[in-house]
């Protein structure tokens, strides 16, 4: 399974954060399988709590590109709905991380990608929508799965703002 995740704090050009959440998915749709998407959540900004929210959702896609070719098309996504990259952690009108590749681990090395995406499993806004369509995905870290990485977050604070996409 292929675990992609948006999210979206900041419009651009005018399209509000969950419909570029929505546009996103739709672009990576032109270039590999959307097997689902998740329902929408709101969650607060971090580490900033008083920076705007953040629109977040998942998708779960199949592709024979590499993982390396799919970060790249993520790339051009987020380049073309206005990421500019510079403050870590800062507002932005689309963040796409690829949170999970099949069962790859990768630790990073020599600048690489690291999978599955670091710090995933305390993140409820990608736990809380991966929940709604794949509650059994396995972390190839600890072994467990969403549901129970989820139910074990001592706070969650993402939000459900849609039902269906």
């Amino acid at each position: 399974m292929i675990v992609i995740a948006a999210g979206s704090s900041l419009p651009f050009c005018g399209i509000d954060s969950q419909q570029l959440v929505l546009s996103a998915f739709s672009a990576l749709g032109r270039i590999v399988h959307l097997s689902r998407v998740s329902p929408l959540y709101l969650s607060p900004a971090w580490p900033d709590p008083t920076d705007p929210q953040f629109v977040n959702g998942v998708a779960l896609v199949e592709t024979d590109l590499s993982p390396e070719a799919v970060l790249a098309v993520m790339h051009a996504v987020e380049a073309g709905f206005g990421r500019k990259r510079g403050q870590k952690n800062a507002p932005r009108t689309l963040d796409l991380d690829l949170i999970a590749y099949r069962e790859e681990r990768r630790d990073g090395d020599q600048g690489g990608l690291i999978l599955p995406h670091p710090g995933v499993e305390s993140r409820d806004f990608v736990l809380a929508p991966l929940c709604d369509i794949a509650p059994d995905w396995v972390s190839p870290v600890s072994g467990q799965t969403a549901l129970n990485l989820l139910k074990a977050l001592p706070e969650r604070t993402a939000q459900r703002i849609s039902s269906e996409n």
